[in-house]
């Protein structure tokens, strides 16, 4: 079986986040194709645009040296979601951007758990001083969990190709100061 390596594995109380694996691709296939991951999608989306995006995910670590953790239990490899620092070529901004593909996982506090982590990770980590989540109109859920993060809508932020809701990070830096 062919991995990622070397990439971290963070822990949080009751999550891992780990590298993507090829054994993801069914639950992301699942969730991006079923109707919680269409705020996700443009057009018509089948399988093998599920596959194309997946490879992207894994891509981006290769690409950029970090990308997008796949959520598990420690006692159970299942993915439920990822999360992580994304910042695919032709984005104005790196992003912390994150999806849940378990509905049952949600309001839970697993995508703040994991999200919180993932953040300092990339703020600690790999040197990041500012970050934003881009959020469709109309993901209501998403832009809740930004406001928990502490992020807050900016809106003289650049857009991405897609017009979104741009939500700033708080720098730890800063708001240490």
């Amino acid at each position: 079986m062919i991995a990622l390596s070397p990439t971290p594995v963070l822990m949080t109380d009751r999550f891992v986040l780990r590298a993507p694996a090829a054994r993801d691709f069914a639950s992301w296939r699942d969730f991006i194709l079923s109707d919680r991951g269409a705020i996700l999608r443009d057009g018509p989306f089948g399988l093998p645009e599920a596959w194309a995006k997946f490879a992207t995910i894994l891509g981006h670590w290769v690409l950029r040296g970090y990308g997008l953790f796949i959520i598990t239990e420690h006692d159970n490899d299942r993915a439920l979601g990822l999360v992580g620092p994304w910042c695919p070529e032709g984005r104005p901004e790196p992003e912390i951007a994150w999806s849940c593909w378990d509905a049952a996982r949600e309001g839970t506090g697993m995508m703040a758990e994991t999200a919180r982590t993932a953040r300092s990770f990339a703020f600690d980590t790999l040197g990041w001083t500012t970050a934003v989540s881009y959020i469709l109109p109309g993901n209501t859920r998403s832009a809740a969990l930004a406001r928990r993060l502490g992020a807050q809508l900016d809106a003289t932020a650049a857009q991405p190709a897609q017009p979104c809701d741009v939500y700033r990070h708080p720098n730890p830096e800063r708001a240490a100061a």
